[in-house]
């Protein structure tokens, strides 16, 4: 949705309102539509997301200036004084859905902003910069995209000046990244700063191949205004950059790895882990719970192994998995091929499962090359499922299945899908990110694989157990390494000693761990949480509890914090298991 149209339906819901006969009127509702519409707009146009730019191209980058980065911190203070002010009580039952998740938005936020999270704007998994590639990837579809194109291109130097700024005052109170993690990380500013031709760095492929639209002339033109662009502002902005990461900044990074080292650690880390799972948990009680899971995995995966009657103790089995040829293909196209094809397997069962389809589709497109040694398997968007064809022996096809769902469909593109075209939602329910309800689910839909028959061997099925076991050992490891004092060794070890995952994903997680303190909590954390809902429903509906009317209630909620899952399923109980939309056959 523009943001033209955004203003039009705010002032279409005024009017409505306006109208509305005194017996219907709410004025707690009100108060908190006003609240909540004004400051999302607002929080569009300062932040810049990929969220609120739909996925497209953005006019302009964030400001992220010091003065800007006060300004959000008073603003996001002032809206909470004003949730404040209206009583949860008074609110109609879906008002009060919609404070709960609007509420966990803000406070998120405000903690960011107290903790100066913009004064360490990387780590070894993403980057400001890195980030970019993203958007200097879409394609052009009209002269009005190209003309974003451009003048976002132009904020790329005052937009890393910026960055650069806050990053300095970041080293000056110790609030880096760790020094172990970043070797190398500045290799892709370098392909760029280094680069030999302008028509040889990112920022000039979407101006390759522009649409038959744009007049020939026309298309020489912007291609000339792209390559000049990139020659005299870009490249030097990305050599400045190069520049102050290897000079000043790589070599100042702290050498402790745990997030309670950092200044007000212990309470950052625990602001970290209600960011991300959405539940205020203390580290230790996390660390049991992961310590629980892996044995109750490590069992199941046992039973995989008499399966298959291999002869030889866990470390040699997973010594098989990670050097037979059986397992892994030679050509990365091949690997895309699997994947595609175990998508199309997916929509063979859909109706089975789930009673409303998405409009939105994805594609499947290799990892960009200069960023794919650091990346993790795969990624999902809306529109794409990023897939890692890097150094394919690390690439085992007995995990591709669980990869495939848990990115793509019924994970991520599916859910991020859903979310945006539930109209019924406001806007900041439908086009935010909530890690632990988002990564929740795409973990939740790999185990469902199983039920589904989408594993076709029990090398899949191993496969299925030793991504579940990663994220179960990402509770260890994560609270280990930022609370109890672990070192990298011990990470790496624990997550090696205990999945299938290659020698180079287990150090590239590992070290993303270590740099992005507790959003690896958000995964399995929610994926318990949804399963301990759908029990509950189950045993409380008996005969009337419909899978797909659970899935469709939980997809229709977008992203929320955990608690609200649980109460949203208290009604889906209430009301006999009606899900949220009539099913296909009614």
């Amino acid at each position: 949705m523009t943001g033209g149209k955004m203003v039009r339906n705010f002032k279409a819901a005024a009017l409505l309102l306006a109208f509305a006969t005194p017996a219907f009127a709410n004025p707690a509702d009100d108060a908190f539509d006003t609240i909540s519409a004004k400051e999302w707009t607002w929080r569009q146009q300062t932040l810049q997301t990929e969220e609120s730019n739909r996925g497209g191209i953005p006019k302009h980058l964030p400001d992220e200036g010091l003065v800007n980065q006060q300004k959000r911190r008073a603003t996001w203070t002032d809206v909470l004084k004003q949730l404040d002010a209206i009583k949860p009580a008074d609110l109609s039952p879906s008002r009060q859905e919609d404070y709960g998740v609007y509420r966990a938005q803000i406070e998120t936020l405000l903690d960011a902003q107290r903790f100066r999270d913009f004064e360490k704007p990387l780590n070894s998994d993403s980057s400001f910069w890195a980030d970019l590639g993203y958007v200097a990837r879409q394609p052009i579809r009209n002269e009005g995209d190209a003309a974003n194109m451009l003048s976002m291109m132009r904020d790329i130097p005052r937009y890393f000046a910026q960055n650069s700024q806050n990053m300095r005052a970041g080293l000056k109170r110790g609030f880096t990244p760790p020094k172990v993690i970043m070797a190398g990380r500045d290799a892709s500013i370098a392909a760029i700063a280094e680069a030999k031709s302008p028509r040889d760095t990112m920022w000039f492929e979407p101006f390759r191949t522009l649409p038959a639209s744009i007049p020939a002339a026309r298309q020489a033109e912007l291609r000339a205004e792209a390559e000049a662009l990139i020659r005299d502002e870009i490249i030097p902005a990305y050599a400045t950059l190069l520049g102050f990461m290897r000079d000043q900044y790589l070599p100042h990074l702290r050498d402790g790895l745990a997030a309670e080292g950092w200044p007000d650690g212990k309470a950052y880390y625990r602001a970290q882990i209600r960011a991300y799972a959405t539940v205020d948990l203390p580290p230790e009680e996390i660390h049991a719970i992961g310590l629980a899971e892996v044995a109750k995995i490590r069992a199941q995966m046992a039973e995989i192994m008499k399966e298959v009657k291999f002869e030889g103790d866990f470390p040699a089995f997973l010594k098989f998995l990670r050097t037979d040829p059986q397992f892994y293909v030679q050509k990365p196209q091949d690997l895309l091929d699997r994947a595609a094809w175990i998508a199309k397997r997916f929509d063979g069962v859909a109706a089975r499962w789930f009673g409303r389809m998405p409009r939105g589709r994805f594609g499947i497109v290799p990892v960009p090359a200069d960023i794919a040694p650091y990346y993790t398997a795969g990624r999902g968007g809306q529109d794409r499922y990023l897939l890692n064809t890097y150094d394919l022996p690390s690439r085992p096809l007995f995990q591709l299945t669980a990869l495939t769902l848990h990115e793509s469909a019924p994970g991520h593109s599916w859910q991020l899908s859903m979310a945006a075209e539930n109209e019924e939602r406001p806007e900041w329910r439908r086009y935010t990110y909530v890690s632990a309800y988002g990564e929740g689910w795409a973990l939740y839909t790999e185990k469902l694989g199983v039920e589904m028959g989408l594993y076709e061997t029990p090398y899949d099925r191993f496969g299925m157990l030793s991504y579940q076991m990663w994220r179960a050992a990402r509770l260890v490891i994560d609270t280990g390494i930022h609370s109890k004092g672990w070192t990298r060794e011990q990470g790496i070890a624990f997550l090696r000693d205990n999945s299938a995952l290659s020698e180079h994903e287990v150090t590239t997680e590992v070290d993303r761990y270590i740099g992005w303190p507790g959003q690896a909590l958000s995964y399995y954390l929610g994926q318990l949480q949804i399963e301990k809902e759908r029990a509950r429903a189950e045993q409380a509906l008996g005969a009337r509890f419909d899978i797909r009317s659970f899935h469709d209630m939980i997809l229709s909620l977008g992203p929320v914090p955990l608690p609200v899952i649980t109460a949203r399923t208290d009604r889906f109980i209430a009301e006999g298991g009606k899900g949220p939309w009539k099913l296909p056959e009614e």
